[in-house]
């Protein structure tokens, strides 16, 4: 007898990719009978009722309308509805999903629905249907949107992810119609979210095959060649599957404990994914075969496996206890590893609720009864849901939201402690950071250190299965930017980057209110002054910004120049009797001695009046290909266009502005050399001789000895562009005794 596990795997290992073949409308009445007879042994007449109006108006919805199989387009909502019935749902969650689809492929209107079948399923269908009549600048941003309403849905009602499920499930086992690439996508999709998502919510079934049908199609050699081994070792292990099943039950008989006894076969995507982390061969996996005992009460669980234990000898280190602490999706269970002749073995002990709630999840508990109002116990489960629509909730960008809502997926959990013994679910790999932030935001942003089993420790230390963790506070304690490495949940970094944001918002407005009032001041106008009179919120509502402080904020980040601000306050006669005259040569002079001509050499393209700097990492010269990158609060940072820096920095491309070289007539730069020389006399001498025979002045000059035989000098040149720059390389280089010449970090 296989197990329903083998089952999935042998029904796996039978799929091929169908041909386009046309089903007839008899198939799909059969279905319909299949499914309305299935309802009729658990359901009420009312509720069969209710699912056959449902089949009716949803057949007469996608009349014309087939899939790429061929086969009539109502089939699939028929099969998504048979998933449902399965995962014994109620008859509203059942005729949503006869409906799923149409509001978004079909004409019915909302109103019908509503008319037909109330408020409640035309709210669940509205939350499943995709948003596909808005515009969107890509379609990582459709993708982002449409899943930011599936979570808004389903913390409203949890039936909506339930029907999106067995959709996706249905749409999986019928991918093989598709083209190729779309197979990818799709299956690609579903490994990343919507697997993870039956995982959360503890749905092993449907979480098994998702992925085993999504390794199929993404890696389509590595499961084939993964199926034939696994499908030749469970051949030979018949014998011994047998052998130790009956000795199980024939154990637990002498013992009285009441049990029922199967086993399942490791899914295959599970399997693969763990012999690639661990560099696994299949005989080392020990839980390709797992036995289930299957008892009645928690306490016949824990004598089951004393006898167990006391009849094989368990793997050390192999034993699990998922009862005393459950997992986060609800799962519980007891896991050990024993030897029988030399072969490992799993074994799974767990009661009746705990298999029907590892099988079928939130699903198990979520149960609708009219007139019955849902117990605490039925609602605790959808508090990750909760958070997780909390973590997403302030980020905007599409990429970072689908990045973040993956993470919080994914399902390695550790469990630490606080000092007052209360269980903390983290992610691996999270930080005392992730656990402050955890207790209370004030608690993270406040955190100085952390204790570790009473222990001092770092806040970079990884948390591990079982920690007492005691976070130690201080109000002079505040987040620094390095945290957003140490931290690993969503949480923790939105509340950081919220931190640094503010922190960065002030320093912004204070730079912004310093270029404005240094300009202003040049036309006789007072910051203060226009501040107090309104003129400057009546410019910001100009430019569609929220308020004065919006503007000067803007004003730092370089989005608006100071100079059409002044145009903006001033009437245009008045602007060209005020317009300030060229600086002094003194004062030209003093600017370029303090290293301030980059303002001057530099031209932000249709912006006047804003900071600009070359950066430092790579310091260009006139002449070089340069772009123009918007920082926080500082200006515009000019990069050289080969700078190892600028491809990241200008992944976020509305930071990316134009920038040209505008440098005024026998200005110059200063540029940074560091050479490497051999250890003689006469060698500082003979470099300052051909600078100076090049034209350029040494700004500053440092030697220090590296070796017994070689010297290093640091040299701080002014050039005019490029070209003089490539001239003093050049003839620095060819000087005797010189080994190497290269450009350092701008002065």
């Amino acid at each position: 007898m296989w197990s329903a596990g083998e089952f999935r795997l042998a029904v796996a290992s039978e799929v091929r990719v169908p041909t386009r073949t046309a089903s007839g409308d008899s198939n799909t009445l059969s279905r319909i009978e299949d499914l309305l007879e299935r309802l009729g042994r658990d359901y009420s007449r009312d509720d069969v009722e209710l699912v056959r109006r449902a089949h009716a108006f949803s057949s007469e919805a996608h009349r014309g309308q087939v899939r790429r199989s061929g086969s009539p387009y109502v089939d699939h909502p028929i099969a998504v509805a048979v998933i449902l019935c399965d995962l014994h749902l109620d008859a509203v969650c059942i005729v949503v999903g006869l409906l799923h689809d149409v509001l978004e492929d079909t004409k019915a209107t909302g109103e019908q629905l509503r008319a037909e079948f109330g408020g409640e399923v035309t709210t669940l269908v509205a939350g499943v249907t995709k948003i596909g009549r808005m515009e969107f600048n890509s379609e990582l941003e459709q993708q982002a949107v449409n899943f930011r309403k599936l979570l808004l849905a389903m913390v409203e009602d949890v039936r909506v992810l339930l029907v999106k499920l067995a959709d996706r499930l249905h749409n999986m086992r019928t991918l093989g119609y598709l083209r190729p690439s779309s197979r990818r996508r799709i299956a690609s999709e579903t490994i990343e979210i919507y697997a993870p998502l039956a995982h959360r919510l503890g749905m092993g079934r449907i979480q098994s095959e998702l992925e085993d049908l999504a390794f199929r199609y993404l890696e389509p050699d590595a499961f084939e060649r993964l199926h034939a081994q696994v499908a030749g070792r469970l051949r030979a292990a018949r014998s011994f599957t047998a052998r130790i099943k009956k000795q199980v039950e024939q154990t637990m008989k002498q013992h009285d404990i009441p049990c029922r006894v199967m086993h399942r076969v490791k899914g295959l995507s599970s399997l693969h994914q763990k012999m690639e982390a661990r560099d696994l061969e299949l005989d080392q996996v020990y839980d390709l075969v797992a036995f289930r005992i299957v008892t009645d009460t928690v306490r016949n669980c824990y004598g089951a496996l004393g006898i167990i234990h006391n009849d094989w000898n368990p793997v050390p280190g192999r034993f699990k206890d998922f009862i005393a602490m459950p997992k986060g999706n609800m799962y519980q269970s007891l896991h050990t590893a024993l030897l029988a002749a030399g072969r490992p073995f799993e074994v799974q002990i767990r009661t009746e609720e705990m298999h029907r709630v590892a099988e079928e999840g939130i699903a198990a508990h979520w149960l609708y009864k009219e007139g019955e109002k849902h117990s605490t116990r039925e609602t605790e489960p959808l508090v990750w849901l909760r958070q997780l629509l909390e973590w997403q909730r302030d980020v905007s960008d599409p990429r970072e939201f689908l990045s973040s809502l993956k993470l919080n997926l994914y399902p390695d959990e550790v469990y630490v402690f606080t000092p007052k013994g209360e269980v903390k679910a983290l992610p691996r790999g999270s930080t005392a950071v992730d656990f402050a932030y955890m207790i209370h935001t004030q608690i993270g942003e406040h955190c100085a250190g952390a204790k570790i089993n009473g222990k001092l420790a770092p806040l970079k230390q990884t948390l591990r299965n079982g920690d007492i963790v005691e976070i130690v506070t201080s109000s002079e304690a505040s987040p620094s930017r390095d945290w957003l490495q140490l931290a690993q949940t969503t949480r923790a970094r939105n509340r950081i980057r919220g931190f640094l944001n503010k922190q960065q918002r002030a320093r912004s407005l204070e730079l912004g209110r310093k270029m404005c009032d240094k300009e202003f001041r040049k036309y006789g106008l007072r910051l203060k002054k226009l501040m107090a009179d309104g003129t400057i919120e009546r410019v910001a509502g100009q430019l569609g910004l929220g308020g004065a402080e919006d503007l000067l904020v803007a004003v730092s980040f370089g989005k608006v120049g100071v100079r059409p601000l002044v145009e903006r306050i001033l009437p245009s006669e008045e602007l060209e009797s005020r317009r300030p005259t060229r600086r002094s040569p003194l004062r030209r002079w003093v600017d370029k001695a303090m290293g301030w001509s980059a303002a001057d050499a530099i031209q932000v393209e249709g912006i006047d009046g804003i900071m600009v700097y070359r950066a430092r990492c790579c310091g260009p010269v006139p002449g070089e290909p340069i772009v123009g990158y918007v920082t926080r609060g500082k200006g515009v940072s000019v990069h050289g266009a080969s700078c190892k820096n600028i491809e990241r920095l200008l992944e976020a491309e509305d930071r990316r502005i134009e920038v040209v070289w505008t440098p005024p007539e026998g200005s110059a730069q200063p540029v940074r050399l560091r050479v490497e020389v051999d250890d003689r006399a006469g060698m500082l001498a003979a470099l300052t001789s051909k600078i100076a025979a090049e034209g350029s002045n040494i700004r500053r000059i440092e030697s220090n000895k590296t070796t017994s035989y070689k010297t290093r000098i640091d040299l701080v040149l002014e050039v005019h562009d490029r070209a003089h720059l490539q001239r003093i390389v050049r003839t620095i280089g060819n000087t005797n005794g010189v080994r190497s010449v290269r450009r350092g970090r701008a002065p």
